[in-house]
């Protein structure tokens, strides 16, 4: 075996360390360093990975790298290549299971991690999901269809539309829940537009993602797709919904209103957090309990509603001190129909912007305010600044989110120009992004250790 196989990935002084003590990929090793010693498999490198450490699964599954400068032994133990290709079983049908659809997109859903080149790879036959998560066999009877295969940053309209398109033609044939796997940075964008475009849908839509991919012991891939589906499969709740962890324990998930939801965190397994709202659900592997009782009810007919037009030149311009009024200049220079604003409190922006916003709106744009504190409403008429900028064309737009305004009002662009007929799309709440008033308790709900909080807790936490 050359150099290239048994260093797959290694180079310069990591590779040098690793033929100093004849320590090869795969090598069961313990290896001693200036700050403590380490036992462990050594393990491929990505190609485009840095020189200067050596990677080591250690045997609580965890992947740590070490500097190699660090490093003062390597004890070999032996030597085992790790087959981390998901094994295939042939995923059994019942006659009495409800039929459900996973679309893939990317994500980490089910995936394993391809060493060579650092990448996860996705893994969607029914096969591989059988072979890696086989409590799915319990729930229902599974298809799959892998659409797309990009990054979530890299979904956008073209994605969106051939989404909704094939939710509508799995619904159509009789499906009894759709579940899409799906990149968690942007997945509280494509689960706003999906509201829109897919309308009185019949059936469960459920978006489901993983924080951590599943070579990780603490991946919650497996859970989070063992809840998702159960949803599709059995939930009576026809909307379009977020399934993730909620609490960061693995004790249940939470369903999230499409229009509402929003990831919140970085690298917490319980990242999504319904803004504005309460969840519509918990769900574990036993069943779902809701939170509310104003959903959509799943239903028998196939009268689903697939509108996908949209309209791509709309921005959401995030308001911050000293902001120029070249920003929104620019926009309305490269021809943009709709701007969307992120402003301060009750919705502000300084006055230098104030001549930008009149030109926009003069140049036929649609301009919406929204908040950056996420949680309450834009009201604009408290201040004589909102009340000027409602003047200049500025529409307030309640207590929709940023983002589900930005693809509400591409959305709305994409029926009409016409700016009064804008506003009333985008003033007519289609699916909960505008509510009458906040729950009571909704801000404070997995804030912390406070009464309320433990006081919910207590009362679904079975």
């Amino acid at each position: 075996m050359d150099d290239v196989q048994l260093y797959k990935g290694y180079h310069g002084d990591a590779l040098e360390c690793l033929k100093k003590f004849n320590a090869y990929i795969w090598s069961d090793v313990n290896i001693l360093t200036t700050e403590g010693e380490f036992e462990g498999l050594i393990l491929p490198r990505s190609e485009t990975a840095d020189g200067n450490h050596v990677v080591l699964k250690l045997r609580s599954g965890y992947n740590i790298g070490l500097a190699e400068n660090k490093i003062k032994n390597i004890n070999i133990n032996g030597r085992k290549e790790v087959n981390y290709k998901i094994p295939e079983k042939e995923f059994p049908y019942s006659p009495k299971k409800h039929k459900v659809k996973l679309f893939g997109t990317g994500g980490t859903i089910a995936s394993r991690l391809d060493y060579r080149t650092g990448a996860v790879i996705p893994a969607f036959s029914p096969g591989e999901l059988y072979g890696s998560v086989p409590e799915l066999a319990d729930i229902c009877n599974l298809e799959t269809e892998k659409l797309y295969g990009v990054f979530s940053e890299n979904m956008g309209p073209e994605q969106w539309k051939g989404l909704a398109e094939a939710i509508g033609s799995e619904i159509n044939k009789g499906v009894q829940g759709i579940v899409i796997g799906h990149g968690t940075d942007t997945m509280h964008h494509t689960a706003a537009i999906l509201s829109f475009m897919v309308q009185n849908s019949p059936v469960p839509i459920v978006m489901v993602g993983s924080q951590r991919s599943s070579d990780r012991p603490s991946s919650d891939a497996a859970l989070n797709l063992i809840h998702s589906v159960k949803t599709a499969a059995e939930s009576d709740i026809a909307e379009v919904m977020v399934c993730m962890f909620g609490p960061t324990s693995d004790s249940y998930g939470l369903l999230h209103q499409g229009t509402r939801v929003r990831k919140m965190h970085s690298s917490y397994r319980s990242t999504f957090r319904t803004i504005g709202d309460i969840p519509l659900a918990m769900v574990n592997r036993e069943k779902i309990t809701p939170l509310r009782r104003d959903y959509r009810k799943r239903r028998d007919d196939r009268e689903v509603i697939i509108n996908t037009a949209f309209e791509e030149r709309v921005a959401i311009v995030y308001y911050y001190p000293n902001m120029k009024p070249d920003i929104i200049d620019s926009l309305i220079d490269n021809g943009y129909k709709g701007i969307i604003i992120a402003g301060t409190g009750l919705g502000h922006v300084n006055k230098p912007l104030y001549p930008s916003l009149k030109r926009a709106f003069e140049n036929n744009i649609a301009v919406y305010m929204t908040v950056q504190t996420l949680w309450g409403y834009v009201q604009m008429y408290v201040y004589d600044t909102g009340r000027d900028m409602m003047e200049l064309g500025v529409v307030p737009a309640a207590n929709m989110l940023p983002e589900v305004a930005y693809v509400k009002l591409g959305w709305a662009l994409g029926q009409t120009h016409n700016l009064e007929e804008v506003r009333k799309i985008m003033l007519t709440p289609v699916a909960r992004e505008i509510t009458e008033r906040e729950p009571s308790n909704g801000y404070l709900i997995y804030q912390g250790s406070i009464p309320e909080v433990e006081e919910f807790i207590s009362k679904y936490r079975k």
